[in-house]
């Protein structure tokens, strides 16, 4: 099914996305990989309106080329005392061995897009070239108040049901996210069984049949791979654990070593460390989270733990237990600066 290309009026030299990671990509990172002719990619979707501000100007402070601004829009999480009192109990040996305690109870650390209008107001007056969606699709309004400010809209899937939806909210391009990336699944809902379908069998589903450009994620690492997801009909292909190694990345030294390791080799998917489904680099909290899982709590409430436990291991010198997310590609990570990971990779595309 042949679609028109809105990647196309970005005027990319290269069509290359460096995916939005929550707590591992900077200003700095999407304003070198923009700059080399690529959409580099912020993440608002941990942070609030102020927060989304301060990033925003951040990276057009370091280029005045296009980049990608991209939102959490998850279900608001239940609150389940009962589930959220056990979950910390089962915690407490963990943060024990870490000279801590658990927290005495959960919170709602990240609030979702769709209830959000402070940011959506700050989206509509800064007006980013490039608006994408992650667990889920916003409101009508939302969608026609950020398309009427000028603003290319991407939504994350991992499945045909999913792509239907966004191209009916009125979606510019889709992000087929496939089992072996990294992170999040961008499942609208993690309650519902996941297809698990693969980036290659994703990408040609979508294309065939979603009736929108697909751009592809999961698993791409290097030049070859990005020039197989244009072969498979792709506009683009998007990736994130390629980056982490870079200098801009603010991913901690721990994360770095594990990337470098071989626990590159074993990553796993988890929802022990935040509620929902994530692909990580095998750790002590993925091993701890297989032979525990348990009912974890909502995400993002489960992460209010996850992440009081790391900030307790790192005190104490230990790195297993942070969220080392990062999809089946790891091994081939290079830890390139930005700019000369985006001209490796236009090289191989050229050679390919």
């Amino acid at each position: 099914m042949n679609c028109m290309n809105p990647i196309d009026a970005l005027d990319l030299s290269l069509p290359l996305i460096q995916a939005p990671m929550a707590g591992v990509s900077t200003p700095a990172m999407a304003a070198a990989v923009s700059n080399a002719g690529a959409l580099g990619s912020i993440a608002v979707g941990a942070t609030d309106a102020a927060g989304a501000r301060a990033m925003i100007a951040a990276t057009r402070a370091r280029t005045d080329r296009p980049f990608n601004v991209n939102l959490f829009v998850h279900a608001p999480p239940r609150v389940r005392p009962a589930a959220e009192q056990a979950w910390l109990a089962a915690l407490t040996p963990l943060f024990a061995a870490q000279n801590a305690a658990p927290p005495a109870s959960l919170e709602t650390i990240y609030r979702s897009f769709a209830e959000d209008p402070a940011m959506l107001d700050l989206l509509v007056e800064a007006r980013p070239r490039v608006v994408s969606f992650h667990f889920g699709l916003p409101g009508a309004q939302q969608i026609a108040a950020l398309k009427q400010a000028g603003c290319l809209l991407l939504a994350s899937v991992t499945n045909l049901d999913e792509a239907g939806a966004a191209r009916a909210a009125g979606i510019d391009a889709l992000v087929a996210q496939g089992f072996e990336a990294g992170g999040h699944r961008g499942m609208f809902d993690p309650d519902v069984p996941d297809a698990m379908l693969s980036t290659f069998a994703l990408t040609r589903l979508l294309v065939a049949k979603a009736g929108l450009p697909v751009i592809a994620a999961g698993g791409i690492m290097d030049g070859r791979c990005v020039r197989a997801a244009l072969d498979l009909g792709a506009v683009a292909a998007q990736l994130g654990t390629a980056f982490i190694a870079c200098p801009e990345s603010s991913a901690d030294a721990a994360y770095r070593a594990a990337l470098a390791g071989p626990a590159a080799q074993h990553t796993v998917m988890t929802r022990a460390i935040s509620g929902r489904p994530a692909r990580c680099l095998a750790n002590h909290f993925t091993q701890w989270g297989t032979e525990n899982g348990g009912d974890v709590p909502d995400y993002p409430r489960a992460y209010a733990a996850g992440k009081a436990l790391n900030a307790a291991a790192k005190i104490q010198g230990e790195g297993g237990y942070g969220a080392q997310w990062a999809g089946q590609g790891a091994p081939l990570a290079r830890a390139l600066p930005a700019a000369e990971l985006i001209a490796a990779i236009a090289a191989a595309m050229r050679e390919a």
